[in-house]
């Protein structure tokens, strides 16, 4: 009876201890990732910024304070775009070709 009882806090602990793991990986790469875009959008706002200057523009300055949402305001509209898939096409090649066309030019 007692082993029965050690053997089922021992699985217990083993399904805490894979789950504890997962949550730590999970946390991990999103603590990675997410700094990375966040730069990544920002540094994007600083070259229009430039590049408006070069071009005596103004730059991205509608959206926010100083253009600080501008990153938020791109995400937003890359996310509601709507893709346009023609009928007549093949929809596998339609989707596809783009992929196949950037593995040939990587590969030559």
């Amino acid at each position: 009876m007692v082993q029965n009882a050690i053997k089922v806090n021992y699985l217990f602990f083993l399904i805490i201890c894979l789950v504890m793991f997962f949550i730590e990986t999970i946390l991990s790469f999103i603590s990675l990732i997410v700094p990375l875009l966040l730069a990544i959008a920002y540094f994007t706002v600083y070259e229009r910024h430039i590049l408006a200057a070069l071009q005596r523009r103004q730059g991205p300055n509608i959206v926010g304070f100083y253009g600080i949402l501008q990153p938020l305001a791109d995400g937003l509209k890359l996310f509601i775009k709507e893709s346009i898939l023609p009928k007549s096409a093949n929809i596998f090649l339609f989707l596809l070709s783009p992929v196949f066309t950037f593995g040939l030019a990587r590969a030559g």
